[in-house]
């Protein structure tokens, strides 16, 4: 689809400057899909604050419990794999 954006011309200038002659479009296209990507992201990311209390994970309530956490996971990571390399 084709449309019309008035951008700054020191704008479109950066922009031909990077994308290289004949691939502003695609270099716009990238940008928007990114742009939108990022706010969807602190979209969600705002609407499920606050959705794990502290209370539910005593596991993070601090730095070292939840590097013990990590580290559990991966230990048990870790063996799930031996055990189904081993069949």
């Amino acid at each position: 689809m084709r449309t019309h954006v008035i951008l700054p011309e020191d704008l479109v200038k950066a922009v031909d400057k990077e994308a290289g002659k004949g691939k502003r479009s695609q270099f716009i296209e990238e940008a928007v899909k990114e742009k939108l990507r990022k706010d969807a992201l602190i979209s969600a990311l705002r609407r499920t604050a606050g959705a794990l209390s502290a209370e539910d994970h005593p596991e993070w309530d601090t730095p070292e419990h939840v590097a013990a956490w990590v580290r559990n996971l991966r230990k048990q990571g870790d063996q799930d794999f031996e055990e189904r390399q081993r069949g």
